[in-house]
């Protein structure tokens, strides 16, 4: 009687731990998921009835002229951004790793800090930086004798993509600095004295002995960046809304126009690019699993 007191127990417990979680998933994340799929096709604006049209809107995604352009976009931000932050974060994190800095604790919460503000404030500093009058860089520049004549970084086709990748990687180097601090401090010293003994210098014990035995959290690092370079949005709609001219476009904020522009607002179209940018996320996953496979490494 005891027993089945206590498998009745387990299984309350069980159901109370596993279904709220589950359901907020079905509800809040495989359900809206596939709703897309529907909408995706569909002829339908929000407000009048919605018109079936099969698989048009993906024959005319595909044919977009606008949507290659926002694709050719991410493309760029994927290269680089990842790139540049892993590099960036892993040289930073070495550093307060190996290097007895009285200065380390602080330094740690300065890299953190961009990561605490919002992404609004972000844009908006960074906004003013470019400034062409009032900006910070102009001003640096002027002091090293480069007059920018009040040139607006922003403003100008060939230069506002490069422009917003500074505040991307600057907000983003602080959080992947404590990761890889964190994943730095289980390297046994054992390793770094022998490496020292042999007269291993900071780059060699750096790329061989470092970086390797935390590959596999590089690896992850640099898949969420892929991700959040081919999702994310927000910092190119506050910043410069997709221009000059759609120069700095990206496919998230294009799907985001569709639905919730001013001039065309079509969920279905939306939906159809939407399901597009998915297919590229799973794509982009499969070649990270491919060309940069998890081999984890014991020590």
């Amino acid at each position: 009687m005891g027993l089945d007191k206590a498998k009745t127990q387990k299984w309350i417990f069980l159901t109370l731990a596993i279904v709220p979680p589950f359901g907020g998933y079905l509800l809040f994340t495989l359900f809206p998921n596939i709703l897309s799929i529907y909408y995706a096709l569909l002829d339908w604006d929000g407000l009048t009835d919605p018109k079936f049209v099969g698989l048009k809107n993906f024959a005319t995604a595909l044919q977009d002229e606008y949507v290659w352009r926002a694709l050719g976009h991410n493309v760029i931000f994927m290269i680089t951004i990842p790139a540049l932050v892993v590099l960036i974060s892993l040289l930073l994190a070495y550093l307060v790793t190996n290097k007895s800095y009285f200065e380390n604790e602080f330094l740690k919460v300065l890299f953190f800090f961009p990561n605490v503000l919002s992404i609004v404030v972000v844009a908006l500093l960074w906004a003013f930086i470019y400034d062409g009058t009032y900006g910070l860089l102009n001003g640096a520049l002027q002091l090293i004798g480069i007059d920018m004549k009040n040139f607006y970084w922003l403003g100008s086709e060939s230069t506002a993509i490069w422009a917003l990748i500074p505040p991307w990687v600057w907000g983003g180097v602080g959080l992947y600095v404590i990761i890889f601090v964190n994943a730095m401090t289980a390297i046994p010293k054992s390793l770094y004295e022998s490496a020292i003994l042999e007269g291993a210098g900071h780059m060699t014990r750096l790329f061989q002995i470092t970086i390797p035995l935390i590959m596999s959290i590089v690896r992850v690092s640099v898949l969420f960046l892929i991700i959040s370079t081919l999702k994310t949005f927000e910092l190119i709609l506050i910043m410069t809304n997709g221009g000059p001219s759609g120069s700095t476009d990206v496919i998230g904020l294009y799907m985001f126009n569709l639905a919730f522009g001013n001039e065309y607002i079509n969920y279905g179209y939306a939906s159809a690019v939407g399901m597009i940018l998915f297919v590229i996320l799973v794509t982009a996953k499969l070649l990270m699993d491919k060309f940069l496979p998890n081999r984890g490494v014991e020590f």
